[in-house]
């Protein structure tokens, strides 16, 4: 017998011969990765840039200056860690104008989901000038709203304006909308509805055209009514819709600014003083950068939360097939 017949009788196998590594081919595949890194970094890199300059590096600087007190004109920034912080947490105006804010947002993005939702559901239907009615909507989300602000001014004018007249049609003395402290907010919010429905109804109309027909043929052979169908397949089908469209009217509403300077300028008093308007009144009218930054990170915070609490409430309740 040959040597190799023990390992035979022993393992019942052949010997094996190791296979060397071929170093070559390795440092190859290191490279061609290394490159591709490279290759996805440079791809990458104008954005991060962009962002980093234009998005993040704002937020640091205003967090810097909410730890300050500066006026704007002064060369120095003297620490005052979080007195900024302490001042507007123990100010009851403060309060009232976060809430004020939040009153603000919520009319805002509930009616405008609602009325945006019902004007949708109009336009699928197969009607007579529906492109037209689409484009009319659509209309007043591009008008700035200097420009809204303006035609608005004009519409609640209690003496002369358009909404005095529907409104005596029907016997009811037009109030003074921008001028009354208990009329100005709700004024706005009106104003701010026609102008961000018709952006929502488009958002919806296209969730709307892309939800499958076979679901709905089902439920007709099943012999369920309008409603049944809206409630257990429209809206389940479009809440990333209904997401989508609430996270960006929240953040949208915090923001408004440019139709509270033309129509209220925060008034009549603080009536209509969100906190947008309480960070320009801090920083360019009180020349505050201070207060100002430490509300501007508390809006941030807000929004975050907001944002945050949203999407985990509705991590189980977005089907998105």
């Amino acid at each position: 017998m040959t040597a190799s017949t023990p390992s035979l009788a022993r393992g019942g196998e052949a010997p094996t011969t190791a296979v060397v590594p071929d170093r070559s081919s390795t440092r190859s595949r290191r490279t061609l990765r290394r490159r591709g890194y490279a290759l996805f970094l440079a791809f990458i890199a104008p954005n991060v840039i962009l962002l980093a300059v234009f998005a993040y590096w704002p937020v640091v600087y205003n967090g810097y200056l909410s730890l300050t007190s500066w006026n704007l004109l002064s060369d120095t920034k003297p620490f005052v860690w979080f007195a900024n912080y302490t001042d507007m947490f123990t100010d009851p105006e403060f309060g009232m104008v976060v809430l004020r804010t939040v009153i603000f947002s919520g009319g805002i993005v509930i009616i405008s989901i609602v009325l945006g939702l019902l004007v949708a559901l109009l336009l699928d239907q197969k009607l007579r000038g529906r492109n037209l009615v689409r484009t009319f909507s659509f209309a007043p989300h591009i008008v700035s709203g200097a420009a809204v602000g303006t035609i608005w001014l004009y519409i609640f004018d209690p003496s002369y304006g358009l909404l005095r007249q529907l409104l005596g049609i029907v016997g009811i003395a037009s109030p003074a909308w921008m001028t009354d402290s208990f009329w100005a907010l709700p004024g706005l919010i009106i104003v701010y509805v026609w102008k961000t429905a018709g952006f929502v109804a488009v958002i919806y109309l296209a969730g709307l055209q892309g939800l499958p027909s076979d679901l709905y043929e089902a439920a007709r052979i099943d012999r369920a009514g309008p409603l049944t169908m809206f409630f257990r397949i429209t809206l389940p089908l479009l809440s990333p819709v209904t997401f989508f469209v609430v996270v960006t009217s929240i953040i949208g509403s915090f923001q408004a600014f440019d139709v509270i300077a033309v129509m209220t300028g925060g008034g009549p008093g603080t009536a209509t003083t969100t906190l947008s308007w309480y960070i320009y009144e801090q920083a360019f009218q009180a020349f505050d950068a201070g207060h100002a930054g430490a509300a501007a990170m508390i809006m941030f915070v807000l929004l975050v939360l907001i944002t945050s609490a949203q999407a985990r409430f509705t991590r189980n309740r977005v089907h998105y097939q």
